[in-house]
């Protein structure tokens, strides 16, 4: 598999010759002559829904903080940890090892934007981290002393490092069967954890950075949705029943890595998230992922948490649960159908 050419004035290649890769571009972004609709629709809607870090207010959580429990303490340090760990990959996977391989330009363009914004996130975490430790390095320095997260950090990134290694065009689908796991499964255990402590009144401002983080990730999520779609149609030949066993399987995996995972970090002590509801509504998820881009469900459960969509959907004008001017800064919205 090789990489775009960067400069390649060369090629005669017309718009309705563009491929996800494989494709000859010339390098430049003729972006008033497109092939994929749904990316430069999906482009506006990211720029529309643009925001920034500093502009939500983290006072109260410092004394949040403070009055938490040891077990929620450390559960929001060991999610935080988390979360701090994918956006710093999918910086770096996007732009390093993915978008190299694109030779779409309205696909490369919103490639760039999402890792524009994984990076924003990492800004968002150290305005979290900020907020409230007096040590910042204990939290940046989790995934190398709790084994948990370690060894969960490892799974996540192996199928990444395989195509670092191995580029092909198997290996690209594969890592693109991965984003989507890493965007709409892996995040989530964590989300839920922060969203609960809203509901409790607690950490309001961390739960109000985390919805404007999920949303950015519900783009994402469909960017990869929309390019595994893409390839079904122009590469079926990729699409084989051996793929589609592995890629169940690396399904099966994450729900079982993200179950694990929320329970270790909530112990079975926080109110509203049991052991039993953590793994249902990572099931929950995981069925989501999959019938979205064409496979069948795997586990067939009901959303057990669905209190968490009050809590991070900005179409929801009846509830407002956060405090600050960032709320209303919010212009883009998104709606899976759309794309």
């Amino acid at each position: 598999m090789n990489r775009k050419k960067i400069y390649n004035p060369e090629s005669n290649e017309h718009v309705n010759d563009r491929k996800i890769f494989g494709g000859n571009p010339t390098g430049l972004f003729e972006l008033n002559n497109i092939k994929y609709q749904w990316a430069y629709n999906l482009w506006e809607v990211m720029l529309n829904n643009t925001w920034f870090p500093k502009e939500v207010d983290m006072t109260r959580d410092a004394n949040d903080y403070k009055k938490l429990t040891e077990t929620e303490k450390a559960a929001y340090d060991k999610a935080l940890s988390q979360l701090i760990f994918m956006d710093s990959l999918q910086t770096n996977n996007l732009i390093d090892n993915v978008n190299p391989y694109v030779t779409s330009p309205e696909i490369n363009l919103i490639l760039v934007r999402q890792s524009f914004e994984e990076a924003l996130h990492s800004q968002s975490y150290a305005v979290m981290v900020d907020s409230i430790s007096q040590n910042s390095e204990e939290i940046y320095d989790l995934w190398r002393k709790d084994m948990m997260l370690k060894s969960k950090n490892d799974n996540i990134a192996k199928i990444f490092i395989k195509l670092a290694e191995e580029p092909s065009e198997i290996n690209f689908v594969k890592a693109c069967f991965a984003n989507q796991i890493l965007e709409g499964i892996y995040f989530y255990s964590g989300f839920a954890y922060i969203y609960t402590l809203a509901r409790s009144g607690k950490m309001l401002g961390s739960a109000q950075m985390i919805r404007f983080i999920q949303r950015d990730e519900v783009t994402h999520l469909v960017l990869f949705q929309n390019i595994i779609r893409t390839l079904k149609r122009e590469r079926p030949d990729l699409f084989t029943k051996e793929l589609e066993l592995e890629v169940i399987e690396m399904f099966k995996e994450a729900v079982q890595l993200e179950s694990q995972w929320g329970k270790y970090i909530t112990q079975g002590q926080i109110l509203g998230l049991t052991d039993d509801i953590v793994e249902q509504y990572i099931q929950f998820l995981a069925d989501e992922r999959l019938h979205a881009v064409g496979m069948d469900r795997i586990y067939n459960v009901t959303n057990p948490i669905k209190w968490v969509d009050d809590f991070s959907n900005f179409n929801d004008q009846k509830t407002n649960f956060f405090e600050g001017t960032v709320a209303n800064y919010s212009k883009g919205s998104l709606n899976f159908d759309d794309f």
